[in-house]
C-alpha cells in the first residue's frame, strides 16, 4: 500500500489581489548609485523600472552587485539602471491565482512578478516573501524541512577573499552562500552584502579592470592565480557575512522555517544536525510547495 501523504494546505483561497504590494520604482536613467542607496534605504531586493507609468525593466542586488565586473572599464558613477536592469519582464493579471504566480517563478528562478493591468500600466509586484506569507495561511503544518530543502550545500570559508564568494554566488548561480568551517555554519552571504558603499570602494582600490573580471569569471581560483592576485584577499568572506546565522533542524516543520525568514527577513536557513549543517531551506523550496499545491 503507498504510503500515504500528508496534507499540506487547508482549504482557505487567497486571492493574488490581497498580497499584490505597490513596489518603488525607479526610472530607467537613474544611476547605479542612487539605486544602490535606494535598496540600502529601503531593505528592499529589487526595483522595479517604469516608464510612462509601464514597467520597462527590473533590477535587483545582484544585478547591481555583477554590474561591477561587466563595467569594470566604466566609472561607476555614469552606470545608468537601463544599462543593467532585466527587459524580458514575468508579469500577470491581478486576476491570476497565487499558485499561477508560485509556477511562473520556479519556472524562471526568479524571485518575484510584476503585476499589470490590461492596458500595460504597472499595478505591483508580488515576492517570494508575499508568496511564503500566504503559505503560513495556509500551511497545515504537517509538512517535514528534510522533505522539501537542498541537501546538496555549496560553502565558502571564513577566509576566502570577497572575490573568491562573489565567483561562487555567480557561477552556481545561487543568491546566498552559507560560511562554514569543518561544515559547522558561522555565517550567511547574499548578494545584498555586496551593495554597500564600502564594497564598491574595496573593488575600486584593489583590483584594476581585467583582473576583477578574471576572478569574477574564473569557476575556480587556481593556486597561481591566487598567489599572482594575493593583495585581493585582503578582505575576506567573515568582513562582509551576517553571523551567527538562524538555522532550523531536518526535523523542523516548514512552517518554522516559513516563520523564521518572514520575521527576521532573510530568504534562506542552513539546515543543522548535531551543529553541522545538513541541508539549506530557501523561500524559493516553499514557493515551490504552492506551485505543486502541496502535492510533493
Amino acid at each position: 500500500m503507498a504510503k500515504r501523504q500528508p496534507k499540506v494546505f487547508v482549504n482557505i483561497p487567497v486571492p493574488l489581489t490581497s498580497i499584490i504590494k505597490q513596489p518603488i520604482s525607479i526610472p530607467p536613467n537613474t544611476s547605479i548609485l542612487d539605486a544602490r542607496d535606494i535598496l540600502i534605504r529601503h531593505r528592499i531586493g529589487r526595483l522595479v523600472v517604469e516608464f510612462n507609468k509601464k514597467p520597462v525593466g527590473i533590477v535587483t542586488e545582484k544585478d547591481i552587485a555583477k554590474s561591477i565586473s561587466i563595467f569594470s572599464g566604466k566609472p561607476i558613477a555614469k552606470i545608468l539602471i537601463r544599462d543593467i536592469m532585466s527587459k524580458n519582464l514575468v508579469t500577470l493579471q491581478p486576476e491570476a491565482s497565487i499558485y499561477d504566480c508560485a509556477k511562473l517563478m520556479q519556472k524562471n528562478g526568479i524571485s518575484s512578478i510584476v503585476i499589470k493591468n490590461s492596458k500595460g500600466k504597472l499595478v505591483g509586484v508580488v515576492t517570494k516573501t508575499d508568496l511564503v506569507s500566504t503559505f503560513l495561511i495556509q500551511s497545515t503544518a504537517t509538512l517535514p524541512i528534510s522533505k522539501i530543502m537542498t541537501k546538496k550545500v555549496i560553502t565558502v570559508s571564513p577566509n576566502d577573499s570577497i572575490f573568491e564568494v562573489e565567483s561562487v554566488l555567480l557561477n552556481n548561480q545561487i543568491r546566498r552562500v552559507v560560511v562554514a568551517k569543518n561544515k559547522i555554519p558561522l555565517g550567511m552571504i547574499t548578494f545584498r552584502d555586496f551593495v554597500p558603499a564600502k564594497t564598491f570602494d574595496l573593488h575600486k582600490e584593489f583590483t584594476v579592470p581585467q583582473e576583477r573580471s578574471e576572478i569574477f569569471w574564473n569557476p575556480q581560483l587556481n593556486e597561481f592565480n591566487a598567489n599572482k592576485l594575493s593583495y585581493l584577499l585582503t578582505f575576506s568572506a567573515k568582513d562582509i557575512m551576517t553571523p551567527n546565522p538562524f538555522f532550523v533542524s531536518p526535523n523542523d516543520v516548514v512552517y518554522t522555517a516559513a516563520i523564521i525568514m518572514i520575521r527576521h527577513e532573510i530568504s534562506g536557513l542552513p539546515v543543522v544536525r548535531g551543529k553541522k549543517i545538513v541541508g539549506i531551506v530557501t523561500k524559493s523550496d516553499i514557493v515551490n510547495v504552492i506551485a505543486s499545491k502541496g502535492k510533493l
